[in-house]
């Protein structure tokens, strides 16, 4: 393998802040190199000086052995690197061959020549999908073949070296599998990838290499082949890698909690029943598409036209409006979201403002808010969810996954009366590190005599954390599974094709 990308003493500072410090990295043809750290590390800078988003205050990036200065996306991409985000850069309304060529510098005024799709089409063949219609509106297409026309796009364009940034983040497994086997494919010819992921089980699976980041500095590069889990973690931590998941209660569960029967979403799920009692952690498992987001989502109020009998210690829950719940009294259940930024956070407001933004009615008084009792509030919850509070006056879409999260954690741990929080895939995008908090705040909640429900596809995550564990498949419900009984080889059977199911809900 010959060497294609290398840089050597990286350094990028941001105010006081030094992002980068002497980093040297080295990439070979035919290798899949994954770059790991917590949120802070330094990764996206790293990321961002490659694809021309920034320059670097020192040192050098070599490509092909030949010193380059990358001023621009577009300079980087005539230099042969590109780049696959987490979050989707496609237009959902083009078709396919438009979303391949979109933006390119090469693409002529009149773009639709026999050649551009003479090379859109080998590109999709190189993945596998050369009986694709390239005129097929991208946003008909699965998230997976949605990612795959991102890296159609790359090939396309001849990037020499490819950058794939929480690629399978939203990810079912069936779809995590087949980007994994179109990676290994371009690793086959020859192409340089650089993988960006928390799932560290996809590192070991596709990754000849790994190089990990802390706080700015490259701390190590090793074979894939001489790292396991725990190694991983403690180098990306700096310190020996202790239990990830906090141990689960040994106390029954107490009385109350939330009860569903027959909960029913057209075409979705049907009569899905359930029980999550407080004090434990109850889990919705099932992969992306088989009705688990659903049914969490519906327990929120946020599907209209779901019906069934729900229960909150006794009480009705009405399903539906979210509104409608609130006008007859009903409250108790809350709800974090996978899309933190689209239906979680107040990105451009101030961390201090999020975490009380649902509770401005506790602190005022004669209509009037007051200032000084939220910011007592508020400095609490930061302390409580390990929120720096010097922090408290940033906007919070600048901070990382995890310290979103917290903010979202945080809303719920502000009541009275012990409720209900559901959350859907409860650490998406969020490092190892991070994750171990969310995990102790889980348990936290649920020692306050709350329940617990969430919805998740990660199997060690449910292993980890769930007491309780209702599989889902094609909107019906496959097993029950509590303590001992909550096995990962179980669950996936479940997940994925379980005996005795024919069709879709209906």
């Amino acid at each position: 393998m010959t060497e294609v990308l290398s840089t050597t003493a990286i350094c990028k500072r941001f105010g006081g802040l030094q992002a980068l410090d002497d980093v040297t990295f080295t990439l070979r043809s035919g290798e899949i190199r994954a770059l790991c750290g917590e949120n802070g590390a330094g990764k996206s800078t790293f990321v961002k000086l490659l694809t021309g988003l920034y320059r670097p205050d020192g040192g050098v990036i070599r490509l092909d052995r030949r010193e380059v200065s990358i001023e621009s996306p577009r300079h980087a991409e005539e230099l042969g690197i590109g780049i696959v985000s987490q979050e989707l850069s496609l237009a959902p309304h083009l078709s396919i061959l438009d979303n391949i060529w979109l933006g390119s510098a090469e693409t002529p005024f009149f773009y639709r020549s026999r050649s551009l799709r003479q090379r859109a089409r080998a590109a999709l063949a190189t993945l596998g999908a050369d009986n694709w219609d390239l005129d097929r509106p991208v946003g008909d297409l699965a998230l997976g073949e949605q990612q795959m026309v991102e890296i159609a796009r790359l090939l396309a364009r001849n990037a020499k070296v490819m950058i794939l940034d929480e690629p399978t983040a939203t990810l079912s497994d069936v779809e995590i599998a087949r980007i994994l086997d179109v990676l290994r494919r371009l690793r086959a010819l020859g192409h340089a990838i650089i993988y960006v992921s928390h799932r560290l089980g996809e590192i070991f699976q596709v990754c000849d290499g790994v190089t990990v980041f802390r706080n700015g500095r490259h701390v190590a590069t090793k074979p894939v082949a001489e790292v396991d889990r725990d190694g991983l973690i403690e180098m990306m931590l700096g310190r020996a890698s202790s239990d990830m998941y906090p141990p689960r209660s040994s106390e029954a569960a107490r009385q109350g909690g939330l009860s569903v029967r027959r909960l029913h979403i057209a075409d979705s799920v049907r009569d899905f029943d359930f029980d999550a009692p407080r004090g434990k952690i109850t889990c919705i498992a099932g992969q992306l598409g088989s009705g688990a987001g659903l049914i969490t989502r519906a327990l929120a109020g946020l599907v209209p036209g779901a019906t069934g009998d729900v229960r909150l210690d006794g009480a009705p829950i009405l399903l539906g409006s979210v509104a409608r719940a609130l006008r007859h009294g009903i409250h108790g259940i809350e709800f974090i979201s996978d899309d933190r930024a689209g239906e979680g956070i107040f990105p451009e407001l101030s961390v201090l403002d999020n975490l009380v933004a649902t509770r401005l009615d506790r602190h005022a008084h004669a209509g009037m808010l007051s200032w000084r009792e939220l910011d007592r509030v508020g400095k609490s919850l930061a302390a409580t969810v390990t929120i720096d509070a010097t922090r408290l006056p940033a906007a919070a879409g600048v901070l990382s996954g995890g310290n979103q999260q917290k903010i979202l954690f945080a809303r719920s741990l502000e009541r009275g009366a012990a409720g209900v929080l559901i959350m859907n895939e409860p650490t998406r995008g969020i490092d190892v590190g991070a994750r171990a908090d969310i995990y102790r705040l889980m348990r936290l909640f649920t020692e306050r005599g709350h329940a617990l429900i969430m919805m998740s596809s990660d199997l060690e995550e449910v292993s980890g954390m769930a007491d309780i564990v209702y599989t889902v498949f094609r909107g019906r419900n496959i097993g029950r599974y509590e303590g001992a009984a909550v096995e990962m080889e179980r669950i996936l059977a479940d997940m994925i094709h379980p005996s005795g199911v024919a069709g879709a809900a209906a």
